[in-house]
């Protein structure tokens, strides 16, 4: 739900994701435009746009740092914060996904994944099923996963960088007989699930685009910039779960009245309206080093 100027009413609508993921998506966004660091004063004031109180972004910061996904750093003789090295590579493949999602067609190979891991590892076994998952793969059986194939060199990457590579073996294959490959996909992944998140996302950015659009006549201003970082950053995050989520089946497969589609259409136009504001108001405030009182 959206007030009339196109900003969120507050961040205790449910629409707005936890505090930690947006400032994972406000590093995503800009820390990396900026020599990939940034200070804790700056990171406090671009919170507050969003009506995240200092203690609360402090409390995230905290649980970030812990999960190795940023590091203590000194920015210009300031205490600061910049991505761990461990996930730079990861946030740029994601650019790919958030920004330009893309979707086989039926005539593309797919991509097989199986993996063998001793009974004494359990916890990689988990690791590996949690990160197949997370990567778009489906279950065929429990030993044998597949995905697209146009994913195949991102989940090399990405098993690689992460150790996991001796416990898989990965297959290109082309489907061939008789089976009902509709059906068949339709119980690989939990396409109900996924349709509904779309769906959601729908419902809480419709609004948003139809206020944008009576904005963008009103011209820039320092104020509807602010409202555009604050709106764009939530909007980010509450999407760029979808593109991992959502393997990029191609769309024969899928069902009729399939969200993606129109969810895709209004994200992208919501990105062309909300990200050059978005990027003056949050380059502004980095570059002025604006202190907290």
């Amino acid at each position: 739900m959206t007030s009339p100027a196109g900003h969120r009413n507050s961040p205790i609508d449910a629409s707005v994701p936890r505090h930690h993921q947006l400032i994972v998506s406000l590093f995503g966004l800009y820390a990396r435009q900026h020599g990939g660091a940034l200070p804790v004063a700056t990171i406090i004031l671009l919170m507050h746009d969003i009506g995240v109180e200092s203690a609360g972004t402090r409390s995230s910061i905290s649980r970030l740092k812990k999960r190795g996904v940023i590091d203590s750093v000194q920015v210009q003789g300031r205490s600061g914060y910049a991505l761990a090295p461990s996930v730079i590579e990861t946030f740029a493949e994601g650019d790919e996904r958030i920004f330009r999602p893309r979707r086989a067609n039926a005539e593309d190979q797919w991509l097989l994944a199986t993996f063998t891991v001793p009974e004494t590892h359990r916890n990689i076994r988990h690791k590996i099923r949690s990160s197949l998952i997370r990567m778009g793969f489906g279950s065929v059986t429990p030993g044998l996963w597949i995905a697209p194939g146009h994913l195949k060199d991102e989940v090399v990457a990405y098993f690689t960088r992460r150790d996991l590579n001796e416990y898989l073996e990965f297959f290109m294959a082309n489907h061939v007989g008789d089976a009902d490959i509709v059906k068949n996909v339709a119980s690989w992944w939990d396409l109900r699930a996924l349709n509904a998140l779309y769906l959601d996302f729908l419902e809480n950015n419709r609004g948003l685009l139809t206020s944008w659009k009576q904005q963008d006549e009103l011209g820039a201003t320092p104020e509807a910039d602010s409202r555009a970082f604050a709106d764009y950053l939530v909007l980010v995050t509450q999407w760029r779960r979808l593109p991992y989520s959502d393997p990029g089946l191609p769309s024969k497969y899928l069902p009729e009245q399939w969200n993606a589609f129109e969810a895709e259409e209004l994200f992208q136009q919501l990105h062309v309206i909300l990200a050059p504001r978005a990027e003056r108001h949050a380059s502004q405030a980095i570059d002025n080093q604006m202190p907290v009182g």
